[in-house]
């Protein structure tokens, strides 16, 4: 994509700037034949896309086909008028963070991190709060100004609540990976509920992050921030001290 000269509209791009060039793939419950191709295209135009050319057509399964189509959109975006609400942090290093939670808070800053509901897939919070970290970024553990709780997988709202209270905890973060039927909503949404009803939800910095979260739906979740794909270890830390220091200033 690319910005349209003295504007700030944006088309797809395939072979030239703003050619509206797109690649589709999907499957029709139908065996691989000239109609299934042809039920293919008609999808793809009742779409809005011209000029399309079907790429491949393979079976997938018996009774259904797969296609990888290429066709040409007239749609296109004003960025200015999107609405994406995004995560303010600082970018500080880990030894910046550290000084700076020694320095205005004088303590660590005690974090409870899980996988909650039947969700067992760990790789998320592992990611942010093991001492390894993740793409060459070390996890909340190796900070000295962190004290960090890693329950792990398929843990209850309800567990992770008595965690949080029993090592008085400063920010607790959520790592949703399963996301069948919205399931990740759910169980977050379980999270903050029982987290007020403990009157607790006020007292904690709220987290929460997976591979189809975004800052705009923890926030709608009732979390005070959400991150997804590729989040590093530092950009969790650096929201958590910001956050604290911040409430520090209003309170």
């Amino acid at each position: 994509m690319k910005q349209d000269e003295g504007t700030n509209i944006v088309r797809a791009y395939g072979d030239r700037l703003g050619d509206g060039a797109v690649q589709l793939s999907f499957t029709l419950p139908l065996p691989v034949s000239p109609r299934a191709r042809e039920a293919a295209i008609c999808f793809a135009q009742h779409l809005g896309l011209k000029n399309i050319n079907v790429a491949t057509v393979e079976p997938a399964g018996e009774g259904y086909s797969y296609f990888v189509l290429y066709g040409h959109s007239s749609i296109h975006i004003d960025v200015d008028l999107l609405d994406v609400p995004e995560v303010q942090a600082s970018e500080r290093s880990m030894e910046e963070v550290d000084a700076l939670i020694a320095r205005e808070l004088g303590r660590q800053v005690v974090v409870v991190g899980a996988c909650t509901g039947a969700d067992a897939h760990t790789v998320g919070i592992d990611a942010i709060l093991n001492m390894k970290g993740y793409a060459g970024d070390y996890g909340l553990e190796r900070y000295t100004g962190f004290d960090v709780y890693n329950m792990g997988g398929q843990v209850s709202a309800e567990e992770l609540l008595a965690k949080a209270k029993a090592v008085n905890a400063d920010a607790v973060l959520l790592s949703k990976v399963v996301t069948q039927r919205g399931v990740h909503k759910k169980d977050a949404a379980r999270v903050v509920e029982v987290l007020k009803e403990a009157g607790l939800r006020d007292r904690v910095v709220l987290v929460v992050g997976g591979p189809r979260v975004d800052h705009k739906l923890a926030l709608e979740l009732g979390f005070d921030a959400g991150f997804g794909r590729g989040t590093r270890p530092s950009q969790v830390a650096n929201f958590i001290v910001d956050e604290l220091l911040r409430r520090r200033k209003t309170s």
